[in-house]
């Protein structure tokens, strides 16, 4: 894959002319970037295991986003541009030095803008012992074309799906399109990796985990998009894992679109339940008094 002259990697399809070095709407331009390369946590279980044990999950936290949620928590990187400079070569290198260490998988989060040095870099690293399994860590605001092509690359997707309603998504994300696009999208991973498979430990080797955040008075929109979760999964006839999460906290520019609180266990336990009720009973659930400091970890350019 070439770095575009004119972009499409993504949704926005801005054009950018990246390969002149331009910067795109992800605030991609022709240099890699990265702010952190560690082992991670705080993933579901089936992915980095046990928080206390010295493995995890071997996460590279990439720069730039497509999206532009007003409350992401990772808005250091995402959206103000943190992060170093990196080489395809060195790329490869983290990779194995992540399996090294104990890794269970390596994780890339939100490296669609970045395809033409983590493609090859993966090859690379594969040619000289790079063994576990890829996990796909996305917004969900993926092209099928994108999806397509991570094809042989990915075998974990793990993807949120934010909202049903366009309206909430051009709101909060500047992305009125994410539930159409959204959907396609996880329809092509479903299709791509079929039904979860795990390994004699109980991690994740191939499947699909789908994300989805539930926002202070929005329980409504949460349950929306489980009834088209759970359309989507009777209709692909492929399962999938659930992550409702509780988490929320009033981030970057949260409390100026009307999300300056955290959620309560009442509208958490409405989309719990509601999930429930539509069989959507494989995955994980939250605490309510998960939102803690490790979910959003230092962006210092560890490991990089």
């Amino acid at each position: 894959m070439q770095l575009p002259p004119h972009c499409t990697l993504c949704p926005r399809a801005c054009g950018a002319d990246r390969a002149a070095g331009q910067t795109g709407l992800c605030g991609a331009g022709d240099t890699l970037r990265a702010a952190r390369a560690a082992l991670h946590h705080w993933e579901e279980p089936c992915l980095s295991g046990d928080p206390e044990a010295p493995t995890g999950s071997g996460t590279v936290f990439f720069s730039g986003c497509a999206l532009g949620c007003c409350y992401c928590q990772n808005y250091g990187i995402s959206q103000e541009g943190q992060g170093r400079p990196l080489t395809e070569a060195r790329l490869a290198e983290i990779f194995l030095e992540l399996q090294a260490k104990g890794a269970r998988n390596i994780n890339l989060v939100t490296a669609t803008q970045w395809l033409p040095w983590v493609l090859p870099a993966l090859d690379s690293a594969r040619r000289r012992g790079l063994r576990l399994p890829v996990v796909y860590n996305t917004g969900g605001y993926e092209t099928v074309g994108t999806v397509q092509a991570l094809a042989g690359y990915v075998d974990i997707w793990l993807t949120d799906f934010k909202y049903d309603s366009p309206a909430l998504a051009a709101e909060l994300s500047r992305a009125g399109n994410y539930p159409a696009v959204a959907d396609r999208a996880l329809r092509a991973m479903l299709r791509q990796t079929g039904a979860p498979v795990y390994d004699p430990e109980g991690y994740l080797r191939r499947g699909v985990i789908v994300r989805h955040l539930v926002l202070p008075g929005q329980a409504a929109d949460s349950q929306a998009v489980l009834r088209r979760l759970a359309a989507v999964r009777r209709q692909e006839k492929v399962p999938f894992l659930l992550s409702l999460m509780s988490q929320f906290t009033p981030f970057y520019h949260a409390a100026d679109h009307g999300l300056g609180r955290r959620i309560t266990s009442y509208e958490y336990r409405k989309v719990v339940d509601a999930a429930l009720a539509l069989g959507l009973t494989d995955g994980y659930m939250q605490e309510k008094s998960s939102a803690r400091e490790e979910y959003t970890p230092p962006f210092d350019g560890e490991g990089l």
